[in-house]
């Protein structure tokens, strides 16, 4: 049976909610206080890039089953359950989160709350908010304690949120009242029906899951990006290393990938606001190895950049360096905290001439660094290059031909940042390449054809290969 449904906040998190619970069959309406993107998601278009997402939208406000709105007091007659949405950003100067956008929704959905309803939080927050949220809503509401809180953590993945939100992989509700259990029950009705695993557990519980879910992922990427700085220190491969771990079944081999490290609207800051919560709640000590993973991932960045100075004998200065990707993982625009745009703009302040290209966001990222130059296709950005640095893994990217790319770079220098190349064919198609915690490869094609491919004269050491001009 069909609920009618709010979603306060229509970024990231809300566009993709609305849309998902329209498919579920509900009627939904979304809420935001930007005018102009109520606007373009009223004309079935997406504010932002995720696979899937513009078709159902479209597909659903022109069923009149989707519909936008800025008016709170519309949203508290429409909704049976308001699920809440806004976003947790990162306090400026501090690691906690910040919760103004999570009180300034409820305080404008609130007083106009006449009867029973249910406030389901999605957003990500510190535990113990959704008990001070209740007691806020409780003060403020004319249907006063007749109207409940839950949480319903969200578990999306950027590039598969559709997928995520339809098909999720669990679902945890956080209730205070069975009843409120039975209502979040009817709204994924269809979800339920195949099997999706449910965990109904307190309020508390609820708020920890996706900091502790994302926390371990930090930990275990972090994790095999400080194996990797072992193995540079040693001369081993951490991408063997890491194929090696994955075959044990107590660690597995997802997220078990050493490169530039996370990045990204979500885990970045959900450490940080998880280390602030736990020393406020006097746990510090349980969370200190958290500061160590976000530090090991901030090295990431910086070792890129050490590699790119390696290839171009210790300074930036006056090169030109392609950087490939923008965004902070592939099939997405985000570039918030974005590793690859970090090393990009680092490069740049260091003095040299970065032209960055990304199939999605180089609009995203002009907004938050103009002063890169941006690049429409790859073969743009890498023209003339005196390095390329492959910095968010795009099958775009993953996919080039190095002996075509070597035709238009000024010299075959390339760091592998994610560690999706295959280093050996690179090195025979007369490239110089670095990868996160690999040894460098040689080439093994003959030497006649090494001097063909890199340019130089005969007869030419070996070693000049790595800086040899391509033309």
């Amino acid at each position: 049976m069909a609920l009618r449904i709010t979603v306060i906040g229509t970024g990231y998190l809300g566009a993709v909610h609305a849309a998902g619970m329209a498919e579920l069959g509900h009627d939904v309406l979304g809420v935001d206080v930007d005018e102009h993107k109520v606007a373009t998601l009223n004309d079935g278009r997406a504010p932002f890039f995720e696979p899937g997402l513009e078709p159902l939208l479209a597909e659903h406000v022109g069923s009149g089953r989707l519909r936008f709105t800025t008016s709170f007091s519309e949203a508290a007659e429409f909704g049976d359950v308001h699920f809440l949405c806004v976003g947790t950003p990162q306090q400026p100067g501090s690691g906690g989160a910040d919760l103004r956008y999570v009180h300034a929704a409820i305080d404008a959905l609130a007083p106009h709350l006449h009867r029973p309803a249910l406030i389901a939080g999605k957003s990500t927050v510190p535990v113990g908010t959704a008990e001070q949220l209740a007691a806020r809503v409780a003060a403020a509401a004319p249907a006063g304690e007749d109207v409940h809180v839950a949480w319903n953590p969200e578990f999306l993945r950027e590039g598969f949120a559709v997928e995520d939100t339809l098909r999720p992989d669990r679902l945890v509700f956080g209730i205070r009242d069975a009843v409120d259990a039975a209502v979040l029950e009817r709204v994924y009705a269809s979800v339920l029906q195949v099997a999706t695993p449910l965990v109904v557990t307190d309020l508390p519980t609820a708020e920890l899951v996706k900091v502790a879910a994302n926390s371990f992922l930090a930990t275990k990427i972090s994790f095999i990006n400080a194996m990797a700085e072992v193995c540079e220190a040693a001369g081993a491969d951490v991408v063997q290393l890491s194929q090696a771990l994955a075959h044990d079944e107590r660690i597995g081999g997802k997220f078990l990938k050493a490169g530039l490290g996370f990045g990204g609207g979500c885990l970045p800051k959900d450490i940080r606001a998880f280390t602030a919560r736990a020393g406020e709640l006097g746990a510090h000590e349980a969370l200190n190895f958290l500061r160590e993973v976000d530090e090991v991932n901030m090295r990431r960045r910086t070792r890129v950049v050490d590699l790119v100075r390696s290839l171009l004998g210790g300074s930036v200065l006056g090169s030109k360096i392609a950087v490939l990707g923008a965004a902070f993982k592939p099939n997405t625009d985000d570039v918030r905290d974005s590793p690859a745009l970090n090393v990009a703009a680092t490069l740049h302040l260091a003095g040299a001439q970065v032209v960055v290209h990304d199939p999605q966001a180089n609009a995203n990222a002009a907004a938050r660094f103009p002063t890169l130059t941006y690049s429409p296709t790859t073969a743009d950005a890498v023209a003339g290059a005196d390095v390329i640095v492959l910095a968010t893994e795009w099958e775009e990217f993953t996919s080039l031909d190095p002996s075509h790319l070597g035709q238009q770079v000024a010299y075959r220098r390339i760091v592998d940042a994610r560690n999706v190349l295959d280093p050996q064919r690179w090195a025979d198609a007369g490239w110089a390449y670095r990868g996160m915690g690999r040894p460098a490869p040689t080439a093994t094609i003959p030497a006649p054809m090494q001097r063909l491919i890199a340019g130089a004269s005969w007869p030419a050491p070996a070693t000049q290969l790595s800086a040899a001009p391509t033309h």
